[in-house]
């Protein structure tokens, strides 16, 4: 293997490695909640989701394509760790398959789909089909980069010393540490296996060494779905966490009847001077009987990938989720109001505080000129509009559960302040989008101006403090102040607006910059307004 084969190989990692981001960021843009719920529905019980698995797998002709795909549903949230678990196991059927059906060269087909997915991401404007053409594209790329790493390995194929090395293996652990090793390495089971029968029906791996091979054939094809988990997040590691336990559980019950029973000679019986075929049989029993086995314990197994990896605390904060709200899940008990209110409070609170955060990273990405915080201010962003929809939907269900009037008041009241919390999100928003707009113009305000968004900043943070007190059961004055400030955000709207004219006819602010100042005090005027509407809201509630 010259370094011709070894930068083929870091290459075709690297366009792998690309094709699953571009897949991944795809399905999370355009899949969106119709995708969510037709994977819900196909992965709604453990059968379902073996079947799909095993289906799309036979279709594929990879269980390494398959289990890539469900990393990244289970990275982009559209898909469970626990439904991940059926369609693993039903790919791990699927894969055995490929001998039984007519080929489909999806490696050979994989530039068709890069062209037409690009073509589509140049040419056509519709949002929505350049995010579904990024997965087409995504996909092609990543079996292009497949291939280049299967072709980087092909003179091993063909050397004699790698043939003497692979029929030497008597021992069945080396047996497993090799098929594991060339498998890993050659990033297709299917591949490995082929060249497994091959080396059989040549007469030079007996079928008791072949076995032990094989087995680890199906660990070392884990290796695909352990790159693509590559900068994903810990529940899409999970993924590949429960993928090798499956495979290795297997390998070591197979091991041990093999070892222990005439398992081997009875497989050569099923297809007599066929090596190929017992093989394959081999194959299909493997992976048929390990998830029989494992199938009722399905769950457990995600629950020990869980332990296996815990989540740190900074990505369970970054997992869309309500914290404090357990909704739908046990039925609203009439009279339980207080309790839920005090739920629905913290809920509130914790989303106030996602809104200050990003109210204070966008004026700093203007005030510094550094837009390294966007994406997070976007994720952000994106969090405290799925937690204003998912409070707001649970707001809804105790409403029609609740009968006794002050409760119903208390309660209805927070619908009030999370959809003015929203609209402040959105405000602090568009303030981010300036700070991009400056720094793509490359131009900058002038110092006059950077103080007086100093002191814009400032307010809303003093605003957006006092609003989060009332979460705290500090209510008292709160509302007062609240309305001090929404009166001097006002105050100060018309005379930061008198002094960006004046500067504007000295010709010491430029137009563009004085036009974004414009839009920057309309939106610190409207943050206001609706810190009023919530301060309003809290008093109300007793």
């Amino acid at each position: 293997m010259g370094i011709t084969e070894v930068l083929q190989l870091l290459g075709g990692l690297a366009l792998f490695l690309y094709g699953m981001q571009m897949m991944s960021t795809g399905l999370e843009t355009a899949a969106g909640n119709k995708m969510k719920t037709i994977l819900e529905k196909l992965t709604s019980n453990r059968f379902k989701g073996v079947i799909a698995g095993a289906i799309i797998t036979a279709v594929i002709q990879s269980s390494s394509a398959t289990t890539v795909m469900v990393v990244g549903f289970v990275n982009s949230g559209l898909m469970t760790l626990r439904q991940a678990v059926w369609v693993i196991m039903g790919a791990n059927i699927g894969t055995t398959i490929t001998g039984q059906l007519i080929a489909l060269d999806v490696g050979a087909l994989a530039p068709f789909f890069a062209f037409v997915g690009v073509a589509c991401i140049m040419f056509v404007k519709k949002e929505k089909v350049k995010h579904i053409s990024e997965v087409i594209a995504g996909f092609g790329v990543l079996f292009i980069g497949m291939d280049m790493m299967g072709n980087a390995m092909v003179p091993l194929q063909s050397s004699e010393v790698f043939i003497n090395f692979m029929t030497t293996f008597s021992n069945p652990l080396a047996g497993i540490a090799m098929g594991a090793v060339f498998t890993a390495i050659i990033q297709s089971s299917s591949a490995s296996v082929g060249i497994l029968q091959a080396l059989a029906t040549a007469g030079l791996v007996p079928l008791h060494s072949a076995v032990f091979i094989l087995f680890g054939q199906n660990i070392g094809t884990c290796i695909t779905a352990v790159l693509a988990s590559i900068g994903t997040r810990t529940n899409a590691k999970r993924t590949t966490i429960i993928h090798l336990m499956f495979n290795i559980i297997g390998t070591t019950i197979f091991t041990i009847i093999c070892i222990v029973t005439p398992f081997v000679d009875f497989m050569a019986t099923t297809a007599p001077n066929n090596p190929a075929a017992q093989i394959a049989n081999v194959h299909t029993t493997f992976n048929v009987v390990t998830t029989l086995l494992l199938l009722p314990f399905g769950t457990y197994m995600a629950s020990l990938a869980e332990k296996i990896l815990p989540e740190s605390e900074k990505e369970k904060d970054e997992i869309k989720r309500l914290k404090y709200i357990t909704p739908f899940e046990t039925s609203y008990q009439v009279g339980q109001a207080a309790i839920v209110q005090a739920q629905v409070e913290q809920e509130v609170g914790r989303m106030t505080g996602m809104v200050r955060q990003n109210i204070e990273d966008s004026f700093e990405s203007l005030l510094k000129g550094d837009v390294s915080k966007s994406e997070e201010i976007d994720e952000r962003e994106e969090y405290i509009d799925y937690l204003n929809v998912e409070i707001s939907r649970y707001i809804v269900h105790v409403m029609s559960s609740e009968s006794a009037s002050q409760d119903l008041k208390n309660i209805s009241g927070y619908y009030t302040v999370v959809g003015n919390l929203e609209r402040i999100g959105d405000h602090a928003m568009n303030i981010a989008g300036y700070a991009v707009n400056l720094k793509k113009w490359g131009q900058t305000f002038s110092e006059d101006a950077l103080g007086e968004l100093k002191k814009m900043r400032d307010m809303c943070l003093k605003t957006l403090d006092d609003i989060q007190n009332f979460t705290n059961g500090q209510k008292d004055h709160i509302l007062q102040k609240t309305a001090q400030n929404e009166q001097k955000i006002d105050d100060m709207r018309d005379d930061y607006r008198d002094r960006q004219v004046a500067r504007m006819q000295k010709g010491t602010c430029q137009a563009d910059t004085g036009i974004i100042y414009s839009e920057i005090l309309t939106d610190f005027e409207r943050i206001g307004d609706h810190a009023l509407n919530i301060a309003q809201k809290y008093n109300e509630i007793a």
